[in-house]
């Protein structure tokens, strides 16, 4: 798909039959192997996205090409990005914390309610935490009905222990009610308009569960999850509390990552097999490299020559960057400096670097 940066801004009714809005449904999975691998590239130090130097410019890359894109988004002014759901940026206006949708190529956007509307639901006492909380976003997913053509959303804050989501034209966002396992443990994705989540057991004799998350088939519905796997970690109880647990996406697949906490093994399983009662590791992903942090990335190597292929790239306990090699299981350092958010990223700036602060929320607004 040919990708065409539009200088247009336009508000669109998502109830509109003839909004591209309308529309997003039949074509949002054939666009999403274009649009959501396209991520911001930082044009240095300071210069985030609606710094005055920019001039309402951002530049992206393709993660699976290496094209190099730039638009004009003046909505960074008065707007911060929260997440990216299949290329669609989920924003929120400064003023009055209402949360816009904005197709970064098209220009196009929807309305959804303040997000200051979840604030009662969110799990922290002082208000600075709370709102930080809210805004960091663990997963979204968005989907547009067949039959009303509204734009529904689906987020997880990690300040809010359930599944939030809204529709185009609410006035507050609601929660769940159907699944209340969710905590700040579990691990949450977003693929093909749903959203999966990993639920981590008490002890290491309990069963990891993943759940798929559907999007309300109405405006009175709840989202509608199902349990579609159940596998116990191999692991003794000893080194059971040192592993963390995440779902990624790559090569249009779902992984079961297991990382201990020392960041010196990392355990890769499909989805798919765990659903079929097999525990097989994989050793190759067909020359990417996933980057991980508050949420991953799937990146080609042969797009990038500097990143190696299969390997998983994420800060190590030592704050330096490192890769494990899945086919022989060593780790070593992907990068030179540190990658600490107290501390300066030393120049020039790799690709590493860029990518892997794509992956952390906390460098976006620096």
């Amino acid at each position: 798909m040919a990708l065409v940066a539009c200088s247009s801004r336009r508000k669109v009714n998502a109830g509109d039959p003839s909004s591209s809005w309308a529309s997003l449904h039949e074509d949002l999975r054939v666009a999403a192997g274009d649009f959501r691998d396209y991520i911001r590239f930082r044009a240095g130090r300071g210069l985030h996205p609606g710094h005055g130097k920019l001039r309402g410019h951002v530049r992206s890359f393709h993660l699976s090409t290496g094209a190099i894109v730039r638009v004009r988004l003046p909505h960074f002014r008065d707007h911060c990005v929260l997440y990216s759901a299949d290329g669609v940026l989920l924003l929120q206006r400064d003023h009055d914390t209402a949360i816009r949708l904005l197709h970064p190529f098209t220009g196009d956007t929807a309305e959804l309610p303040p997000l200051e509307t979840l604030l009662p639901r969110v799990r922290c006492r002082s208000e600075a935490s709370r709102w930080c909380s809210l805004r960091n976003i663990c997963g979204a997913c968005i989907s547009v009905g067949v039959g009303d053509g509204l734009v529904r959303v689906m987020m997880r804050p990690i300040g809010v222990w359930n599944i939030c989501f809204a529709t185009s034209g609410d006035q507050q966002w609601r929660v769940a009610t159907t699944w209340d396992r969710i905590n700040h443990r579990s691990s949450t994705l977003p693929f093909h308009g749903k959203l999966y989540v990993l639920l981590r057991p008490h002890s290491v004799r309990g069963e990891h569960e993943v759940i798929q998350i559907d999007p309300p088939q109405h405006c009175l519905s709840e989202p509608s999850p199902k349990l579609i796997a159940k596998f116990r970690w191999p692991t003794s109880d000893e080194s059971f509390r040192l592993y963390s647990y995440r779902l990624v996406e790559c090569n249009s697949e779902i992984l079961v990552i297991g990382t201990k906490w020392d960041a010196v093994y990392y355990s890769v399983y499909r989805l798919a097999d765990l659903m079929l009662g097999r525990t097989v590791h994989v050793t190759s992903i067909d020359g990417n490299a996933l980057f991980i942090g508050r949420r991953s990335l799937c990146v080609s190597s042969k797009a990038f020559p500097t990143i190696v292929p299969d390997t998983i790239v994420m800060p190590d306990t030592k704050i330096y960057l490192s890769q494990y090699h899945l086919s022989n299981g060593t780790l070593s350092q992907a990068t030179d400096g540190v990658i600490a958010e107290e501390k300066d990223i030393p120049g020039p700036y790799s690709i590493m670097c860029h990518i892997i602060t794509c992956c952390s929320p906390a460098y976006w607004h620096k």
